[in-house]
């Protein structure tokens, strides 16, 4: 791990709940997207090298605006609401899936998109409306497989080739684990790349 970590210096910048709250539209921005308990949030930390930049919670789905964080001026990581599966009420999960589908199709600073799957139950409804998002605007999509460390090599193997398969070259994928840093170093250039953050 001797790569000096372009995203050490993430700090939280934001929070919006409504579209007019979002920052500039201007710079570059890369959203992370998960469904509860997939492990987004100590993706996030563990890619910033931060134990509390973003909030994890033993109650899937509390992250309830997009949370934008400063890496750099004009570059932020956007943390997206865990939406769509947690107990939230009708009219706010409508009021997200307007908000975020303005997002997509509206925010020219997105550069692309970070999907955190549980590689134990990857490619799920939510997962691929997510990508479906990246794909419209023909924008990069990588997928982390986290939580790798739960299972055997073999299993990680099969289960890589078989989302690589539903995939068909549309977005890229990886292995990934917050607790043994499978896969950060990666996860780190993809993103760092997409900020254009110079090495």
């Amino acid at each position: 791990m001797g790569m000096k970590n372009p995203l050490a210096r993430a700090e939280y910048r934001l929070a919006a709940h409504l579209p007019n709250q979002l920052p500039t539209d201007t710079g570059f921005e890369v959203a992370f997207a998960g469904r509860s308990n997939a492990g987004k949030s100590s993706a996030l930390n563990t890619l910033c090298n931060q134990n509390s930049l973003a909030r994890t919670s033993k109650t899937p789905g509390r992250t309830q605006q997009l949370v934008y964080f400063q890496v750099a001026p004009e570059k932020h990581l956007v943390d997206l609401p865990g939406y769509g599966y947690a107990k939230v009420p009708e009219n706010l999960r409508i009021h997200w899936q307007e908000f975020i589908n303005e997002f997509f199709h509206t925010r020219q600073a997105l550069a692309g998109l970070i999907v955190v799957m549980d590689i134990r139950h990857p490619m799920r409804e939510f997962d691929q409306g997510m990508l479906s998002y990246a794909f419209r605007r023909h924008m990069p999509a990588h997928i982390l497989l986290t939580k790798a460390d739960k299972i055997g090599r073999g299993e990680q193997t099969k289960t890589i080739r078989e989302v690589k398969a539903q995939l068909a070259g549309t977005a890229s994928v990886q292995l990934f684990s917050s607790e043994t840093k499978l896969g950060v170093d990666e996860a780190r250039g993809v993103v760092a790349n997409w900020l254009q953050l110079g090495a």
